[in-house]
């Protein structure tokens, strides 16, 4: 429980004056100037349906479905193609769909109270599972980004026909941090542009290798209807899953949704946004599923049932496309080259994103925009550099590398969607719009699953990986404490601070 008195927080001041854009140190989308939805002072009616209003509510979500085509899920993809063939396109299909309700949560708990999840859970939470849920965040983005970064590195490395080292890549690829502030002082409505140009690129390259190579639209019908899965297949089953939802990008979503105005007071404004934000998320979602499933088959296409695919990943990709398809009028290599730059660049801007909102709700700082994202981008930077230059000696070292941030990424999925569950579930935060029961027992089947998927593939990762009785020990302390903490916020969920959310539920009474 926080300590905090109510009026002390200055995120609670931000709430009631909603994100104005006089201060360069305030919220990240005050110093972008919030687009101004409101048109209407009626509380309780939501508006009728509006295209022109639909359009002003487009852009956060397509910026969260970055996190569906991050060169990690690509990776996924072309190795579920390679290995599995077209068998796991169901899973991947409602993979997808389970990651959306993920997301439908996120953008109800940041439009309802009018803060985002790291804000939210620094008012819930202890002072000590404040950190260690910043802690377990920053750990998950740090992860995610230096696959991102590598990503991009190697697309660099693949259009410069080899001229560029992979470390050189990753160190071109860390200025999209002053990019992104470049952007920022041009408005939220500019920044979405980019990632727009940045999506549609991936979309262009990507159907451009689907119609390119024809892979079989009966064996890609039958993927979609028929859900098969065989031991073999078990470990690309669980990594098309594990993929699809991303612990930072749960905390992201949940601010992004505060770019636009709404007034959490006003009940007819809060679902009117919230039923625009589901349509904007479902088409977001479907346009990266379309994208996946595109890699998916131009690789079940080339190298189901092949001596490569065993052996195919990120860095040799490009040049198994290259030997396979050959003939085409421009050639694949580069195709992908492209796709996967705009992949690892779109990535690593929303990590950077993320990161600001991670750190600045978790730890409450108040810092200039471009020192905000410095340290952010550092975080993840440094230890990518390293990454780069020591696991830059073989294909295979970095195929182990991806393997241990998966399981590392994999980790940190319960320390995301546990507070996001319970938060939302809490009527005292969310008043009239708490989740419902239907939904919240979708939501919750959803996360145990995911979590149990992540739980198998830890107990096999590391039954694989611990040697010796003293490792054995430590790792079984570490389990348990993981465990706890995961019980922890089970049992905590409906514990929360009276002062800053009883005043907004009862403002929203009223």
């Amino acid at each position: 429980m926080s300590d905090r008195p109510p009026d002390s927080d200055p995120h609670t001041k931000e709430h009631h004056r909603l994100l104005s854009d006089d201060d360069e140190d305030e919220d990240i989308f005050q110093s972008q100037g919030a687009l101004d939805i409101e048109s209407s002072n009626a509380v309780d009616v939501v508006p009728p349906f509006s295209w022109k209003k639909l359009w002003r509510f487009t852009g956060p979500g397509f910026l969260m479905s970055i996190a569906f085509l991050d060169p990690g899920n690509l990776e996924g993809d072309l190795q579920a193609g390679a290995i599995a063939g077209y068998s796991l396109l169901w899973l991947l299909m409602w993979a997808t769909f389970m990651g959306l309700l993920i997301q439908v949560m996120s953008a109800r708990i940041g439009v309802a109270t009018g803060r985002h999840l790291a804000e939210i859970c620094r008012e819930a939470y202890p002072y000590w599972a404040t950190l260690l849920l910043w802690f377990m965040a920053e750990v998950a983005l740090i992860g995610a980004d230096i696959q991102e970064v590598i990503g991009s590195a190697i697309a660099i490395n693949i259009l410069s026909n080899g001229v560029i080292p992979l470390w050189a890549g990753v160190l071109i690829t860390a200025s999209d941090c002053f990019i992104f502030l470049f952007l920022e002082n041009y408005g939220v409505r500019k920044l979405e542009a980019v990632f727009a140009v940045l999506i549609t690129t991936m979309s262009a390259s990507f159907a451009w290798m689907f119609i390119d190579t024809k892979p079989s639209r009966k064996e890609l019908l039958i993927g979609l209807l028929v859900p098969r899965l065989s031991s073999k297949t078990v470990q690309q089953a669980v990594g098309v899953v594990g993929c699809v939802i991303t612990p930072h990008n749960v905390f992201l979503y949940s601010a992004l949704v505060q770019s636009r105005k709404i007034d959490p007071t006003k009940k007819g404004r809060v679902q009117e946004a919230l039923n625009y934000y589901m349509i904007e998320s479902s088409i977001a979602v479907f346009v990266t599923f379309t994208i996946n499933l595109f890699v998916t088959a131009v690789f079940a296409k080339g190298f189901y049932g092949t001596k490569e695919g065993k052996s195919i990943g990120l860095v040799n990709a490009g040049h198994y496309l290259q030997e396979r398809y050959s003939g085409g009028v421009f050639p694949i290599l580069y195709i992908w080259g492209i796709g996967l730059l705009a992949a690892g660049q779109s990535s690593t801007l929303t990590g950077t994103y993320a990161g600001q909102f991670i750190m600045g709700g978790f730890l409450d700082l108040r810092l200039k925009k471009w020192l905000r994202s410095l340290i952010t981008r550092s975080c993840a930077i440094v230890p990518t550099i390293i990454v780069a230059i020591v696991f830059n000696r073989s294909e295979d070292s970095l195929d182990v590398l991806n393997e241990w941030l998966n399981v590392l990424q994999g980790m940190q999925i319960p320390f995301a969607l546990i507070p996001l569950l319970t938060l939302s579930s809490n009527e005292q935060l969310m008043g009239v719009f708490k989740a419902g029961p239907t939904l919240e027992r979708v939501v919750w089947t959803v996360t145990a699953l995911v979590t149990v998927i992540n739980g198998f593939v830890l107990l096999e990762f590391f039954m694989s990986e611990v040697n010796g009785m003293l490792l054995g020990f430590v790792v079984s302390i570490g389990a348990l404490a993981y465990v706890g903490l995961i019980l922890y916020l089970i049992s905590h969920g409906g514990a929360l601070p009276s002062a800053p959310f009883s005043k907004v539920t009862t403002e929203r009474a009223s």
